[in-house]
Formats: C-alpha cells, structure tokens, sequence
C-alpha cells in the first residue's frame, strides 16, 4: 500500500492481499511476484497462501477518502499491484466482500480494479447490474490474442469506466472497433526490470491514434528499459527495423514522440 504512489496514473495504491498466478505472457517477468520474494513473501502460485492484513491497513483508504472530501478532489487508488482481485480462489471471498463494503464506504475514491481475469469479474463482485460509479474496471491485453480474449469480457460487465492496461505491450494492438463503444481509457508502457522485453515503438504509435480517433483518453505511462536509438550501435537490438538500446528505466522516460501523454477519462 503506499500514499501519493509513484505510478504516474494513480494517486495512491492499496492491496487487499498479496499474492497471485501467473495467466498470461504479460506475467512472466511479474514485477509483483519479484518484489514478493524479495520481502521473503513466499505468495505465488496456485498451492501458495496468500498474505493479508489487519484493520489498520484497511483503515488507510477512509483516512484517504476524507482528504478527498475535505479538498473537494476526488482521488484515484490502483487496487490491487500485488494480487489480483478477481482471482478465483474460495479464501478470498470474504476479503474481497470487505473490499466491497470498503469502496461503498469511500465515495471520494474512484477504485481502479485491474484485472488480467475479466471473464470472473461479474461473477465474483458483489455488484450484479449495478456497479457503482467509483469503480474503475481495466484489464492488461499485452497481445492481440489476449485482446480479443479479454476485451469481450470486459465489455460485459457494466463498469462505470472501463480500462485496459497495455502493459508490457508486446506486439501491434488492433483495438479500433472496441475503443469508441467500450473502453473508456487505454494505459500503454513498456516493461522494465532486468529481463525486460523491448516493445517495438510503432507500436505504442499505433495505439495512440487509435485513441486520437477514437477519442478516448492516452496514457503512455513510459518506455521501460528499452528506447528507440538514433542507429545501431553497440549493445543495441533491432525490432520492427527500429534500433533500440537498453537504458534505466528514468533515462527512458515517458515521451512519446515529443510529447507526454497524460489523459485521463471525464
């Protein structure tokens, strides 16, 4: 959990547990798992329990919640970095009924609940028909295999927002015909850590105009460790014909062709 959190899309993060499996391509090098095991949580996999918390780290968002009142700004939490929330595990269901009532408790917070399991969102939250308005749901599409799997699912359940996070992207995204009906918000990134893939930037290119037609909301939340570079030089590697090099993840930075993109939803 961490207050004014360093992920340029949020303002804060909260995890209602620790802990996951991984599902997808986008998970092999999971950045949750690794930091996991860095703490000594041993957290992952489908036989691993799972680590929760006490009443005063659920406390942390109402505390949250009246800052937003008091200042008449409504506040952003990423929910969860380390777990999924709609992981479909029996142990998990009263936490995630707690998480629930937690958000119904905190109408100055708008929940961001992302997900790389769409298809047992409806089922596991508590919600039915009628989500309510502070909850945000994404899901990552990496691929557009998983694209096409996941952007159904998530087209079905009635969130007030509906997102999806790009990130790592890791091939060309087609996402014209779901943009402009369904998806109100589209996160995009590179990946980052020491085995981190390189994305070809056409591709981030791509998706923003698919968004600037689309007129839905861009967020290029950054490069990773791999940058476009002015030729082939040493170390660098090619993808797409375009050069690119391994750099820190703050000497990449965020601009995509000049510009930051920093849009929100309405």
């Amino acid at each position: 959990m961490a207050k004014n959190s360093r992920i340029e899309w949020t303002d804060h993060t909260f995890n209602p547990w620790w802990g996951c499996v991984k599902v997808s391509p986008a998970c092999k090098h999971c950045y949750a798992e690794a930091w996991a095991k860095r703490v000594g949580a041993a957290v992952w996999g489908a036989k691993a329990p799972r680590r929760f918390f006490g009443d005063a780290h659920w406390a942390e968002p109402k505390r949250w919640n009246r800052e937003a009142e008091s200042s008449g700004r409504r506040s952003r939490v990423f929910c969860a970095s380390m777990a999924d929330v709609f992981e479909d595990r029996r142990e998990l269901d009263e936490w995630r009924a707690k998480l629930a009532a937690l958000i119904n408790e905190t109408p100055w917070l708008d929940w961001l609940l992302l997900t790389k399991r769409p298809d047992r969102a409806a089922a596991l939250a508590p919600w039915g028909k009628d989500w309510p308005k502070n909850v945000w749901l994404g899901t990552t599409v990496e691929t557009q295999a998983w694209a096409e799997r996941r952007l159904p699912q998530l087209a079905a359940v009635p969130a007030h927002v509906r997102f999806l996070s790009c990130e790592p992207l890791l091939g060309r995204l087609q996402l014209s015909a779901w943009l402009k009906p369904h998806i109100h918000w589209v996160i995009a990134g590179g990946e980052s850590g020491p085995r981190a893939r390189p994305s070809n930037p056409e591709w981030f290119r791509a998706l923003r105009d698919q968004c600037v037609d689309a007129r839905v909301p861009f967020h290029f939340k950054q490069w990773g460790n791999w940058v476009p570079a002015p030729e082939l030089t040493s170390g660098a590697r090619t993808l797409g014909g375009t050069p690119l090099v391994r750099v820190t993840k703050k000497a990449a930075g965020r601009h995509l062709d000049g510009e930051t993109w920093d849009q929100l939803p309405a």
